[in-house]
């Protein structure tokens, strides 16, 4: 559904520049990948309609979603996204924004839809609906799952309004370095590499305490860093038909001998772990492509949202070249 657009002079220049900047040709891409009208039909049932008594009519509905979506790729707060919107003119076209009428939404606007969709938990459907989409095209066979979790920073700064840290959030130990935060659990499907379950929790909670919900149950293979040694032992696990294939500890490794036996099972270790680099791909698109190494809110309900519809924001753009067409 197109909105209606009108251009000033700098649109303009930016249109017909001779080189798009790399921001343009990724909101290019993902101005064809996206699913807008399945995204769409998720929100309208709880989008705030327009008034019968009369005022300012609300913000279309595409544009508030759009302008939501930018705050996601390139991890803008609620007062940063409207300065980029004033500022910025390809992020006013991408978002379809009438800039000679003025109609820009400040943040509050942005702040109210945002609470919106958490409210009515849109991340999760949105995750659901993307990956329904890409096993009806092929693109997720969901026949493995490879596990893997990531620890996300939060600020440990006590200068806030409260003076104090995040409750819900806690350090842990990992190597010699100590982090304060959340960890980000998901399950990913070991054909293709797209995530199809994510869980969040404290940082101090271990991989295997979520394992179970990071599953779909059809899984013939079950891949897993070390982290995930003493899986099959589990209750939850007793009755799974899928193999494990668990990763080796380092330790154990390095003291492997030489013989025929010990380099046999070092090559196997070598294949998994290239098998395994699949679950490495979405965390790097969501940390370095879409910049999302520390989080700014509180509590973890909240940032499972955000990371939900990152996962599936993160999906659509790994498969923008190689998703088969509906027809």
């Amino acid at each position: 559904m197109a909105v209606p657009l009108q251009l000033g002079f700098t649109d303009y220049e930016q249109i017909y520049a001779k080189k798009k900047t790399r921001r343009q040709r990724f909101l290019e891409e993902m101005e064809i990948t996206v699913p807008w009208e399945a995204f769409l039909a998720l929100i309208e049932p709880v989008y705030h309609k327009p008034s019968s008594k009369g005022g300012r009519p609300p913000i279309p509905l595409e544009v508030m979603l759009r302008i939501h979506l930018l705050q996601q790729w390139f991890t803008l707060s609620d007062p940063l996204m409207e300065e980029m919107l004033i500022d910025t003119p390809c992020f006013r076209r991408f978002a379809g924004i009438e800039t000679m009428e003025g109609r820009i939404p400040d943040e509050t606007t942005i702040l109210n839809f945002r609470h919106l969709l958490e409210e009515h938990r849109i991340a999760e459907q949105i995750l659901e609906g993307v990956n329904q989409m890409l096993s009806e095209r092929g693109a997720m066979l969901r026949e493995g799952t490879i596990l893997d979790a990531t620890i996300i920073n939060a600020p440990s700064s006590t200068k806030n309004k409260r003076k104090e840290r995040d409750p819900e959030m806690h350090s842990v130990a990992k190597g010699k370095q100590w982090f304060f935060g959340m960890r980000c659990h998901i399950g990913v499907d070991a054909a293709s590499g797209l995530v199809h379950s994510v869980e969040s929790t404290a940082a101090n909670v271990h991989e295997l305490n979520t394992a179970a919900d990071r599953l779909h149950g059809d899984e013939r293979l079950i891949y897993g860093d070390a982290g995930h040694i003493g899986i099959e032992k589990r209750d939850d696990f007793q009755d799974c038909q899928a193999e494990f294939r668990i990763a080796m500890k380092p330790g154990q490794r390095r003291v492997l001998p030489e013989t025929p036996e010990g380099r046999l099972l070092n090559l196997i270790e070598t294949a998994k772990a290239h098998f395994r680099a699949k679950v490495e791909h979405p965390f790097r698109v969501i940390k370095c492509q879409f910049g999302f190494r520390k989080i700014f809110y509180r509590g973890i309900c909240k940032n499972d949202l955000k990371l939900k519809l990152l996962c599936a924001l993160a999906n659509l753009w790994m498969v923008r070249e190689r998703i088969p067409d509906p027809a």
